[in-house]
């Protein structure tokens, strides 16, 4: 038990809390929407402070970043639990555990021991990621802390749904987000996820500002997501709001969760979607979960500067954050 951040007190000893744009009301007794924030006695407390659930060593592609130190390792962490109810969630065993089964992960891991065995696993960054890191973070923002201290890098892997009072707070130590822009349509955030669209686009808008580097996925699901102009909606929003160099990763569907009748997605379907993408004016979109190469190409003279095969680096031409053909700027940090 830790008390949380981000929460004041009503009367009749009602908590609000400010972590997510949930901004959930919870009576003395009661949970939070992300069910691991409860509040006791007027008090709200963190159920997750030190619950590792998961903790890997990953390619830095896998998270995915692909202009952010590539070829890095990044020491990848979650607890358990999630502000979202996704009906395609991928890693729902461990996302959607505190409310199937209300159990968590035994033990307690400290700050320090996640800064140290990030270390030790060569990790140029650690990572909070695979469930959502703004629900445990008390936790992330401890370790994120220390990791700067020891000159590591710290990355979200995020729904966007937190509040701007936790990125202002935040983004001193915040060097690169992926954010899971799921869908332009207000319906499909209601219906299938329990939450709304416009505060992942405002803090989109507002990570850009405060000079987070930014990379959004997009998971298109058959039905759900997959129609052109949806497609082209986020690809304007992108381009418009965050910028042409912003990277996009168009990735597959495959049946899990609640959606287990639902085929994965046709890989004609995410091709046309990154031609789309590209036609819109952005200069570099990803294919993801399909299992090909993942080049980044010069915007210029169109070579590949970054050669993958899965997530692992083959060759990079960027030299000094430039393209070594053409000497073109290459978008991103650490490149090479």
């Amino acid at each position: 038990m830790k008390e949380a951040l981000f929460y004041i007190t009503l009367p009749d000893k009602v908590v609000r809390c400010n972590l997510c744009a949930h901004r959930c009301i919870i009576p003395e007794g009661k949970k939070g929407i992300c069910r691991v924030r409860e509040n006791r006695g007027g008090i709200l407390n963190t159920l997750v402070y030190g619950k590792l659930i998961a903790a890997h060593a990953d390619p830095i592609e896998k998270k995915p970043l692909y202009h952010f130190y590539p070829g890095s390792s990044s020491y990848s962490i979650a607890t358990p639990g999630c502000n979202f109810q996704c009906r395609w969630c991928q890693n729902f065993e461990i996302s959607q555990l505190p409310r199937m089964t209300n159990i968590f992960s035994p033990g307690i891991t400290s700050a320090d021991d996640v800064v140290n065995d990030a270390i030790q696993s060569r990790s140029q960054s650690i990572s909070y990621t695979y469930t959502e890191p703004t629900i445990f973070f008390e936790y992330a923002n401890d370790i994120a802390r220390l990791a700067q201290g020891k000159g590591l890098k710290n990355v979200f892997v995020s729904n966007g749904y937190m509040t701007h009072e936790l990125l202002d707070f935040f983004h001193p130590y915040l060097d690169a987000i992926n954010v899971d822009l799921k869908s332009m349509s207000e319906d499909v955030y209601h219906r299938s996820i329990g939450a709304k669209l416009q505060p992942v686009l405002d803090n989109l808008v507002h990570l850009k500002k405060q000079g987070v580097w930014i990379e959004v996925t997009t998971l298109v699901i058959p039905g759900v997501n997959d129609k052109m102009e949806e497609i082209k909606g986020i690809a304007s929003f992108i381009l418009n709001e965050l910028g042409k160099d912003t990277p996009w990763h168009i990735s597959r569907f495959f049946p899990n969760y609640q959606m287990q009748d639902t085929p994965p997605t046709d890989v004609l379907l995410l091709q046309s979607a990154r031609e789309t993408g590209l036609a819109q004016g952005l200069e570099n979109v990803y294919m993801g979960n399909v299992g090909e190469e993942t080049n980044t190409f010069c915007p210029i003279c169109k070579k590949p500067v970054i050669r993958r095969q899965g997530y692992w680096i083959v060759e990079n031409n960027v030299r000094n954050g430039k393209c070594r053909f053409c000497e073109n700027p290459i978008a991103g940090v650490g490149l090479g």
